[in-house]
């Protein structure tokens, strides 16, 4: 009897044990190297849609140790490790939101330290230049949002392109901000969505230590507003593992 059971207690025991390291190694792996993000907002259209889920580096700027004990939320003292980079301007960023920072946000990072930002009738210049050219795209109604939507195309003067939207009923009509020059160890961020978001011209300036990572591929997509019977529908296939740029 006992000669059976043995056996099959060993089997069980190392299942624990298999498990239980794969468990530690997915906890060091999110903590250090990759995180997985969910988008719930739409400030970033249409680089980023809602019920989008992205993958997170969160080496390449440096790792960020843990800020919170999980499920029961009490702050820990955190450091923040040196990266191969800093954010640059074009960057998708996340980080830890500044007013409130058991959130994480999603933006683009417009201008960095010692820059100066300034929103002339809703076009974004730094240092005094437009972000890059601009170039039309499209004027096409969101339902979502219940406004004509003008599409840009930016394509910067280091060759990063990106596609930015403003609201055609407010686009050049008093839409300014600043100017404003960036503090040492710290970041200017804006949406995509450049009339719909809530971010450095709201809440200020986003220190270093409060940044994450940075946003790399969509694994996986769907649309919220889609009733899950129209699964087809739902998925947003076109968009998993899509790079973000």
């Amino acid at each position: 009897m006992s000669t059976q059971e043995k056996p099959k207690k060993n089997i069980i025991r190392e299942y624990t044990e298999a498990i239980l390291v794969a468990l530690v190694a997915a906890m060091i792996l999110r903590m250090l190297v990759v995180q997985a993000f969910r988008i719930p907002t739409g400030s970033m259209k249409d680089t980023l849609l809602v019920g989008d889920f992205l993958l997170v580096n969160k080496f390449i700027y440096g790792v960020r140790t843990p800020d919170r004990i999980p499920l029961i939320n009490v702050p820990l003292p955190f450091v923040k490790l040196p990266g191969f980079k800093k954010p640059k301007r074009g960057d998708i960023v996340v980080f830890k939101y500044p007013l409130d920072t058991k959130l994480d946000y999603i933006k683009r990072c417009v201008a960095v330290a010692g820059q100066t930002v300034e929103v002339r009738n809703g076009d974004l210049y730094v240092d005094g230049e437009k972000e890059g050219e601009s170039e039309f795209v499209k004027r096409v109604y969101d339902p979502e949002e219940g406004q004509y939507i003008l599409y840009y195309r930016i394509t910067t003067s280091w060759g990063k392109k990106y596609t930015i939207r403003h609201y055609d009923s407010q686009y050049n009509a008093n839409n300014h901000f600043g100017p404003v020059k960036v503090p040492e160890g710290s970041y200017f961020m804006m949406g995509d969505n450049r009339d719909n978001s809530a971010d450095s011209r709201a809440w200020g300036f986003l220190p270093e230590k409060n940044v994450v990572g940075q946003a790399l591929i969509i694994y996986w997509s769907w649309d919220k507003y889609v009733p899950l019977y129209r699964i087809y529908k739902k998925i947003r296939f076109n968009r998993i593992g899509d790079l973000i740029r």
